[in-house]
């Protein structure tokens, strides 16, 4: 909005020409969202416990020193966290590009998604929300839309490149799916967003993971779309993705906002409104920017806690034994003694680590 506001007064004042540059506009967004999360984040937070009352309903089967130290916190955190992407996403992007509304479309919706969950389980008292099938046939189908749409908006230049697969390490390489693209795509997606789904247990464990994997999905965007440094890079040059980069900026911001409220000891839970979107925002950025593969090595702390929950519910099912503790990973080192903040800290080391693993295969092709 402000791009073209603006563009009415850069021939006068060469200084409004800084809004043509998308660095600018993605520091603009961000420092917008995480001041709007710093000023409406009381409000909301006093709204949420008013409303919920007893806040988010804890598991019963869950570690239990959640039941004594989480009980009461308010849920939906994430309404807090859309609002601030929305609200910067639409300030200080180019409203004309197709890329940055598939994102953000998928981004709300699956929030929408979670934001039903959520009320659901607080309205109810109880930590179930509504069918865990429906709640995955919506998300597919959301997937399925998106990558549909963006097929039609891939530049056409090169044969199978609206289905293709980037494989990192190899230069300017595709593999073109084909008819496999759209459920590949939409498993992309869904997983990204459950995965960030299942990392979000403890105070601030997924919510700063979130924030190194937008930065990473940032740079990729903003070299992606830059003819000059996707040819420097070998990777495939998208027309318009460069411009996702403002919406990932409004992310980090509005999660750095809502990360001095959900800090341990946490005083509002994001909830399914906010892992749901989040993740999903992420999944859609991935397959927008054709870097899926990228995507599991930069969020491969996601991908754990994933693959956990799959080992457990296989190994309980085909032998009646469990090889952890407790799933998701993060609950079994709980169980096995260590402190909320030292599991908190450690994996975000570890997501920083995966974070520089998966922007090294920019170069190294």
């Amino acid at each position: 909005m402000f791009l073209e506001l603006l563009k009415l007064f850069d021939e006068t004042n060469h200084i409004f020409n800084l809004f043509n540059y998308i660095t600018f506009r993605v520091g603009g967004a961000l420092m917008t969202s995480m001041f709007i999360a710093f000023i409406l984040g009381p409000y909301f937070i006093k709204y949420l416990r008013d409303k919920q009352g007893k806040g988010q309903p804890i598991r019963k089967d869950g570690p239990e020193s959640h039941i004594i130290k989480k009980a009461g916190t308010p849920t939906m955190g994430g309404l807090l966290i859309l609002t601030c992407i929305i609200i910067s996403t639409l300030l200080w992007s180019d409203l004309r590009n197709p890329f940055l509304w598939t994102v953000m479309l998928v981004t709300l919706s699956y929030g929408l998604i979670g934001f039903y969950d959520d009320f659901l389980k607080v309205s109810r008292h109880s930590p179930k929300g509504f069918s865990g099938k429906i709640k995955i046939v919506l998300e597919f189908a959301i997937a399925l839309i998106a990558c549909w749409f963006l097929t039609g908006i891939f530049p056409s230049g090169k044969e199978g490149f609206e289905t293709g697969l980037a494989i990192p390490f190899l230069k300017d390489f595709t593999i073109n799916l084909g008819v496999f693209f759209l459920p590949f795509g939409c498993l992309v997606i869904v997983g990204a967003s459950n995965a960030v789904n299942l990392t979000d247990g403890l105070d601030g464990l997924a919510i700063v993971p979130v924030m190194i994997a937008c930065m990473s999905l940032a740079f990729i965007a903003y070299f992606v779309g830059n003819s000059v440094f996707s040819d420097y890079l070998g990777i495939p040059y998208i027309s318009g993705s460069a411009e996702i980069t403002i919406f990932l900026g409004a992310i980090i911001g509005a999660s750095l906002g809502f990360l001095w409220y959900n800090a341990p000891p946490a005083m509002v839970f994001m909830g399914d409104t906010g892992s749901l979107a989040l993740g999903g925002a992420l999944g859609v950025t991935a397959v927008a920017i054709k870097h899926e593969i990228v995507l599991a090595i930069i969020g491969g702390l996601f991908v754990l806690e994933a693959v956990s929950v799959i080992i457990q519910v296989a190994s309980f099912k085909l032998t009646g034994k469990r090889i952890f503790r407790m799933a998701p990973i993060h609950h079994h080192f709980e169980k096995k003694g260590w402190a909320e903040p030292t599991i908190v800290i450690r994996f975000w080391i570890i997501a920083i680590i995966l974070a520089l693993i998966g922007l090294s295969t920019l170069k190294l092709r």
